[in-house]
């Protein structure tokens, strides 16, 4: 888990692409397997949206995540 972490904090652009990607593939084949009745360009307008608000909530996590590690770290320098 700490290789994975130590990754992800040195590639945070490629991390957050990865799963933005990721999201954009997941919705459209989920979106083809239920045969909606929806035009490939609104599915992929849709995909986007998911993965943008995908995008938000991993960006959210991870600036809170920094927040606490830095407190944290600011915390143990005071004692």
């Amino acid at each position: 888990m700490e290789a994975i972490q130590s990754w992800v904090s040195e590639h945070k652009l490629t991390s957050i692409g990865a799963i933005w990607a990721t999201a954009i593939g997941t919705s459209m084949a989920y979106t083809s397997s239920k045969r909606a009745p929806f035009k490939p360009s609104l599915r992929l307008i849709h995909a986007r949206m998911h993965a943008q608000a995908l995008t938000l909530a991993v960006l959210s996590g991870a600036a809170l995540y920094h927040h606490y590690e830095k407190s944290e770290a600011d915390h143990s320098h005071q004692k």
